[in-house]
């Protein structure tokens, strides 16, 4: 396959010659959101498509933006891992964790000493996965992470995204740790302000909230799901079934804090994602329902409501928490029903877990694996 570059031909000159070269691993929302906003800060952007094609509007025509940015901007396109890599200074990784390890794998033998990737958002020590390997061919790159992104967004067309929301303020950790002042200072040249620092990657991981959302929130609405109703999440967020999210949420805080971290409460990660007011979940999920209307929540039964938050998010709390010996009943519940009613065996689809040693690791161990220094 080529390893060219492509820009869209009706973008002007696309001239960035100031700002910060970012090679993007993903064409979905995320990377489409990530572009136009990075470009639009005056960086220049590419995208990877690992998946084959769908990038390849962008190779015509600008990249237009709506919603809270609105914009038309020139993004180029990348035929391969190997030319994202070579033509760009930081790669951010916007694929659904469940294509990580098969992202990463890609960009294994392309990655060169000084460069940094920015993981958005990880799950499962998915970053930890690629600092290792990195660091066993004798490569010095930085290892950044989102716990989860920046922006929310939906993909409209080949060329067209709209972005709902910029978060106010986003933890990001590095490894190695001694360099998390330099992820912060760069996360914020290329986004801007609003970020502070994780203790370290588990921490990031810990903080991802949506397992925690997602699972209860698809499975309690599963014959919405089935039959492909229209139905808007935060309506359908009812003081049930945010009880039963509170439960895991509780979870996960427990495992936090059996590694010596503190993340926030999903209550906070609201408030500081969207700006609420309201105090308990159940009338949070009111308040965001009465201000938004949505989004809407998912109508095909291989959401990644399940098929992405429950192996790579509750499993992994599942398996943090065989480690350092603290019960997680509710989310092992949520992790049976969810195979239950899928069909499918949830525990044996995430592809991090044995490749990371988690099974036969101890809580020590990872303690000093995820706290690298240098």
């Amino acid at each position: 396959m080529s390893t060219h570059l492509h820009t869209g031909k009706n973008a002007g000159d696309g001239s960035t010659s100031a700002g910060i070269r970012i090679g993007i691993a993903g064409a979905g929302a995320i990377a489409y959101a990530s572009a136009a906003w990075l470009v639009h800060r005056g960086h220049a952007a590419a995208l990877w498509s690992p998946g084959g094609e769908a990038a390849s509007g962008l190779r015509e025509v600008p990249l237009t933006s709506t919603g809270v940015l609105e914009t038309r901007v020139p993004v180029q396109v990348a035929d391969s891992a190997a030319a994202l890599v070579a033509g760009a200074e930081v790669i951010l990784i916007a694929v659904p964790v469940n294509g990580h390890r098969r992202v990463m794998d890609a960009l294994l033998e392309h990655l060169r000493d000084g460069q940094t990737v920015i993981v958005s958002s990880m799950s499962s020590l998915s970053a930890l996965y690629l600092f290792e390997r990195l660091r066993a061919r004798g490569r010095d790159v930085t290892v950044a992470s989102f716990g989860t992104t920046v922006l929310t967004a939906r993909r409209e067309g080949p060329a067209q995204v709209r972005i709902m929301t910029r978060r106010a303020e986003l933890g990001v950790s590095a490894l190695p740790r001694a360099r998390t002042d330099a992820a912060l200072a760069l996360c914020r040249a290329l986004f801007g302000e609003g970020f502070s620092a994780h203790d370290n990657v588990l921490a990031s991981a810990l903080t991802n909230i949506n397992p925690v959302a997602h699972g209860p929130l698809a499975l309690f609405n599963w014959t919405r799901i089935e039959r492909a109703e229209n139905w808007p999440q935060y309506h359908y967020m009812t003081p049930r079934v945010a009880a039963v999210i509170e439960r895991l949420d509780a979870e996960r805080q427990a495992l936090a804090r059996a590694f010596g971290l503190q993340v926030r409460t999903i209550e906070r990660h609201f408030a500081q994602s969207f700006s609420t007011e309201a105090e308990r979940l159940a009338d949070i999920a009111a308040e965001l329902h009465a201000k938004r209307g949505g989004p809407p929540g998912p109508t095909e039964i291989d959401t990644r409501f399940l098929a992405e938050d429950v192996p790579y998010g509750l499993v992994f709390s599942v398996a943090l928490g065989r480690l350092a010996g603290v019960p997680v009943p509710a989310t092992q519940t949520i992790v049976d029903v969810a195979s239950l009613i899928t069909g499918r065996d949830f525990t044996a689809e995430n592809d991090l877990l044995e490749a990371l040693g988690l099974h036969q690791e101890t809580l020590a161990g990872l303690i000093a694996r995820v706290d690298p220094r240098a």
